[in-house]
């Protein structure tokens, strides 16, 4: 069932394909008659037409281009700008999402380092006495008064 469906597409995209160049060669060759007589009209009418005639079609011909080109310019430098306004939001905003980024990283950093100065300073606190009275005795072994120092 599924291998006759494919097998009937295929055939019919082949049918379709085979319109289509008889279509394609249609065209061609009505657009090469077309193109035949418009070249035996242009011969004949060019023949009657008189000099400045046909110098006013070379300049409208030469107007419409400058046109073009100038529409053609016009949408390249509008694109272009959409483009660099583009870039420049994006590059703000990543710039804003860096600076958020490096701000908690330094807020994190400070208060991990307040933590480990607290923890620090909780244990010279609690060693501190200690620490005393192991120097007190040392000195008093020296002979030495701690009151002194």
């Amino acid at each position: 069932m599924v291998q006759s469906d494919r097998i009937d597409l295929r055939r019919r995209m082949r049918d379709m394909e085979q319109k289509l160049e008889h279509e394609r060669q249609d065209y061609r060759d009505v657009n090469s008659d077309f193109s035949r007589q418009y070249k035996t009209m242009q011969i004949e009418l060019t023949n009657k037409v008189k000099r400045l005639e046909t110098e006013v079609n070379e300049l409208n011909e030469e107007l419409a281009l400058c046109q073009e080109v100038l529409r053609r310019e016009k949408r390249e430098r509008q694109q272009m700008e959409q483009e660099k306004d583009a870039t420049i939001a994006d590059l703000r905003h990543k710039l804003d999402n860096m600076e958020i980024d490096y701000e908690k990283i330094l807020h994190d950093t400070l208060d991990s380092l307040t933590c480990q100065l607290s923890v620090a300073r909780q244990g010279l606190e609690d060693k501190s006495p200690t620490l005393h009275q192991n120097y007190k005795g040392l000195l008093s072994e020296l002979g030495q008064n701690a009151l002194e120092f």
